[in-house]
């Protein structure tokens, strides 16, 4: 349940149309409900974490029967608009479509995807860029994580440090985000070069990419955790959904920390000033450039 939907709950409560039980009825299911795939029990599906957290659950694949995750799928939709699955492979998808045939699955990035919002929010500005193409499954996790979390993301890929002036063609990209993700398999030094040329938060993504001394991520992701660019945090090897979620919230607080800012401003300024301000605001919105009525 999101905040909207509790809120609307809660009004019609307070106008009469809702009854309070039929209300409790439908409040049952938090904080979590239980969760049963072939009659056993496989999960407690926590319909209360968009309240806490600002997102629903996402459901991490991997590890789990289509089966299972058809259920907790089905479970999710019927109390809410999104279901995002990680790891996710096709037998998951075909498993979930059984019950939601509107169901996605984008292969490339393992992601499956059931979102019924009738308008999806964009807010912000994420970049999302990968040293190279074999990083694009976690950096393209990422950035559909992010965009389902409500966030406007930009994809910059391949442009690591082999070929540094890809990275500095992008510079103006970099330096109109409020936060960064950064992939890279092989050495990582992609995070510590962007954390170097901008003045917003980096979030570091090792992947599992390399040869044999890479030890499955754990280079870069030392390299990461060792960087002396300061800025910069590191997720785990391959995490792309947690480098979106960290992300979406340094985004969130930075978009709320404008408005704030904006606020606080506009409560500083003279009532002549704010008039002055409103007028041209108007004239810009009409598209007209004559001065108002006792201007110069």
């Amino acid at each position: 349940m999101d905040p909207a939907t509790l809120r609307q709950l809660l009004d019609a409560v307070a106008d009469g149309t809702v009854d309070p039980d039929d209300a409790e009825k439908r409040l049952a299911d938090l904080p979590y409900a239980e969760v049963a795939a072939g009659g056993t029990p496989v999960a407690r599906v926590d319909h209360h974490r968009e309240l806490r957290t600002g997102y629903p659950e996402a459901v991490f694949c991997q590890g789990k029967t289509p089966q299972q995750v058809k259920a907790i799928a089905r479970d999710i939709l019927d109390h809410g608009a999104v279901m995002l699955g990680t790891r996710a492979s096709a037998a998951h998808y075909q498993a979930v479509a059984q019950v939601a045939p509107d169901a996605r699955y984008f292969e490339d990035a393992q992601i499956l995807l059931v979102d019924r919002r009738s308008d999806r929010p964009s807010i912000g500005h994420i970049v999302v860029a990968s040293a190279g193409t074999a990083d694009y499954r976690v950096a393209e996790e990422a950035a559909l994580c992010a965009e389902v979390m409500g966030d406007r993301v930009t994809r910059l890929f391949d442009v690591g440090v082999a070929g540094i002036h890809r990275l500095l063609a992008v510079r103006d990209d970099l330096n109109a985000a409020n936060v960064i993700i950064a992939v890279a398999g092989m050495e990582g030094a992609l995070p510590s070069l962007v954390a170097g040329l901008v003045k917003v938060p980096v979030v570091a993504v090792p992947t599992s990419v390399g040869y044999g001394a890479h030890f499955g991520g754990v280079a870069p992701l030392l390299t990461m955790l060792n960087s002396c660019a300061p800025g910069i945090g590191v997720v785990n090897i391959d995490n792309g959904y947690g480098a979106a979620a960290l992300a979406s919230r340094i985004n969130r607080a930075s978009v709320g920390a404008e408005a704030g800012a904006e606020a606080r401003e506009r409560s500083l300024r003279t009532p002549d000033e704010t008039e002055g301000l409103d007028r041209s605001a108007s004239r810009e919105a009409s598209g007209s450039s004559a001065p108002a009525e006792g201007e110069a």
